[in-house]
């Protein structure tokens, strides 16, 4: 008997179709001498600090750093009754081996780990590495199961990644917390990604822009042009010197030129371009590919890989008919498939790039949402752009001089469309456009060399340098790709900072803790992000830090680095982030104090300032709070508004009016006392004596009360 443990239900059942196991139980599906269970993804994350150490339940400055020696884990509450089932099989006296079927990747390590490390099994771990969920490969990956301890170094770095990203989240966020008395939230690579997004904010809000001219002469059948001269006298000079006068052809140079097809997509180029066309986000993109990865429509989406291993000739040759046919590209593609172009063994590590299986044909008899066709075809025209027909053109440049300037133009005449018929087949038939910035094809007339042209006319056209684009999740994760490759050798592996797999989840936390927010397809940071990147010390925000911890892991997975050397430099940097807060002076860690602020905390002195459900104490360690909804007030049919909170920190009391009186049904006027006992804020009432209560409105549909 052996046991399997998938990700999720979805792909548990697929592999339980394929190796037999048809008998559902409870939390799992039964066959012969096999049995199917599923993790219901990260079932189990490592503790808060409080579980290391009660103190730890109140922030403070002084009980930094917080390193646990020995990590503890915990299942998350709705996830426990699952994790109770795998425990039981984990523990089976009848099992052989127990198969890790995650997905194949860190992540599927990571999570596959931390059950099995909670469940005290010793059952040996045998690993299914597929990238497909295609019965057939599903079944020769089963027939070719390897041993679990292959992987351990990619477990490794997965734990190690985990562990990083929780030592600088909890000790910075909780730093620079109790040092400036204001919630600030601080991510291994959150933080340099929001710094990325604050940085090219100033470049645009800093931008002058500049004035500058193009002189253009119009030669009859063709204008060249001279551009960006920012001198405005010198422009108008240079028109009214050559306008009517003659000019002379220096050069003519013809040259041919190819656009080789586009490589295959790997996850973040899909999310890119989903981004550009669509306008998902990256976080959307995943989702939809995820689920038609489990749909068994596309290979495994989570890779950074673009091309194919060479055994996948004939497979991928099968596709692209099929694509063909389910499409319509066959007008558009009559060529042979040019498939070794996209094969590669040495650039495939993991996983191969993004293409769709043989079950695209029907979709697999299943219904699939909008968003589900739009990456599926994106993705098929992809591998059909990428084995098409390289495009083909001849590109001619004009040099002129006139008065005695150089004037040019270029042209260019395509001789082979190839693989752009495709593209543009599918801008058509998936109705999306694309700013193109390709010079259209231009015929130019045939010139020689020392050919005149006389009476040129000459005009001037005045233009702005523009500032450069805020980011959109395009760019922006373009920019994560390659953050931090001018700080290394060419020789070093470059993966910018988070994975294929991460960023997307990276831009959803900085957008959910309203460091950034969307304004359309742009990504911005907020005014709250920009403030915290510029009190954060450089070695927190730095891409080639973040980038450099990245390479550290991929060189974990490959034995190359330890765990001890790699955690040893994150526990060094928060050591020097301690003592940056340290030094950082009073007046400086004030300045929150004085923004924001409804008034002067009664029990710390700390700033009170407004949440969604309260007016708070800045100051982590303070527990005094004005609630909005409190049953003081309740009982009058009142909520605590900004206005009273300001007034009873300043003056501990305030003028309220139409107050509830259930037992006399009436509102009434009354001044609203604060006390403070332990800590926590208390309530009374106090009539004026000098002024006449005012009698209230009854409840409609009742006889008001007579004043007396």
């Amino acid at each position: 008997m052996y046991l399997v443990i998938a990700e999720k239900p979805s792909v548990s059942q697929s592999i339980a179709k394929v190796i037999g196991a048809y008998e559902r139980e409870d939390g799992y599906l039964k066959g012969k001498d096999c049995m199917v269970s599923w993790c219901l993804g990260h079932l189990a994350e490592y503790v808060s600090p409080e579980a290391y150490d009660e103190k730890y339940r109140s922030w403070n400055f002084d009980d930094l750093p917080i390193i646990p020696r020995k990590w503890q884990l915990a299942v998350a509450g709705d996830k426990k009754q699952q994790f109770s089932v795998l425990k039981k099989l984990l523990q089976r006296n009848d099992l052989e081996y127990v198969v890790n079927a995650c997905d194949a990747g860190r992540e599927g390590e990571l999570i596959f780990q931390r059950v099995y490390e909670l469940s005290d099994s010793y059952i040996p771990v045998k690993r299914l590495w597929i990238s497909s969920m295609e019965d057939s490969a599903i079944l020769q990956g089963m027939e070719q199961l390897r041993d679990g301890r292959e992987y351990d170094n990619l477990c490794q770095a997965a734990i190690s990644r985990a562990q990083a990203d929780w030592l600088i989240g909890m000790n910075a966020t909780r730093a620079f917390t109790t040092t400036y008395f204001k919630k600030l939230v601080v991510g291994r690579v959150q933080t340099p990604t929001l710094a990325m997004l604050v940085e090219r904010n100033r470049q645009i809000t800093d931008f002058q822009k500049v004035k500058y001219s193009n002189i253009h002469l119009d030669c009859g059948d063709f204008s060249v042009h001279k551009e960006k001269i920012f001198e405005e006298e010198k422009a108008r000079e240079l028109a009214e010197l050559c306008d009517g006068k003659t000019a002379v052809v220096r050069t003519v140079v013809s040259t041919d030129k190819v656009v080789n097809p586009p490589k295959l997509y790997d996850l973040t180029t899909l999310q890119r371009e989903s981004n550009r066309y669509y306008g998902y986000t990256a976080q959307q993109t995943l989702d939809f590919t995820q689920s038609l990865y489990e749909k068994k429509l596309v290979t495994y989406p989570r890779t950074d890989s673009q091309f194919l291993t060479e055994d996948m000739e004939k497979t991928t040759i099968e596709v692209i008919g099929v694509l063909k046919e389910k499409y319509g590209f066959g007008k558009v593609y009559p060529w042979k498939p040019d498939v070794k172009r996209v094969m590669n063994n040495k650039k495939v590590s993991n996983h191969h790039a993004i293409i769709p299986t043989m079950q695209v044909k029907e979709n697999g008899g299943q219904k699939l949402s909008e968003g589900e066709e739009h990456i599926l075809l994106l993705i098929s025209q992809r591998l059909l752009s990428s084995t098409a027909q390289k495009h083909e053109y001849t590109e001619t440049e004009i040099t002129v001089v006139c008065e005695g300037e150089v004037f040019a133009v270029k042209g260019r005449v395509v001789k082979e469309n190839g693989w752009k018929d495709v593209e543009a087949a599918y801008h058509q038939f998936g109705k999306v456009t694309e700013d193109n910035k390709e010079a259209s094809e231009n015929a130019l007339p045939l010139l020689e060399e020392g050919q005149e042209i006389s009476s040129v006319k000459a005009s001037k056209t005045e233009h702005f340098t523009t500032p450069p684009k805020p980011f959109s999740e395009d760019t922006l994760l373009s920019a994560m790709e390659t953050a931090g490759n001018k700080e290394f050798d060419e020789e070093t592996e470059k993966k910018g900072f988070g994975t294929p797999a991460t960023r997307a989840s990276i831009i959803e936390k900085l957008v959910s803790s309203r460091y950034a927010k969307r304004k359309g397809k742009q990504i911005v940071p907020t005014e709250d992000g920009i403030e915290l990147i510029g009190l954060l010390p450089d070695n927190l925000k730095s891409a080639g830090m973040t980038a450099e911890w990245e390479n550290q892991l991929l060189a974990m997975e490959k034995g190359a680095v330890t765990s001890e050397s790699f955690l040893g430099g994150i526990t060094g940097l928060i050591d020097e982030m301690l003592q940056i807060c340290k030094e950082i002076p009073k007046e400086e860690k004030q300045r929150f104090q004085k923004k924001d602020s409804l008034g002067t905390c009664p029990v710390c002195g700390g700033a009170v300032q407004e949440g969604k459900q309260s007016f708070y104490c800045s100051n982590r360690e303070c527990n005094f709070a004005l609630w909005k909804d409190n049953r003081y007030l309740a009982s009058m049919k009142k909520k605590m508004d900004k206005k009273m909170a300001a007034e009873l920190l300043d003056k501990g009391k305030c003028h309220v009016k139409d107050l509830y009186s259930v037992k006399k049904d009436r509102t009434f006027d009354a001044d609203l006392i604060l006390t403070v006992e332990d800590g926590r804020a208390k309530f009374g009432l106090e009539f004026p004596k000098k002024t006449e209560q005012k009698a209230g409105t009854k409840k409609p549909g009742k006889k008001a009360a007579k004043k007396k």
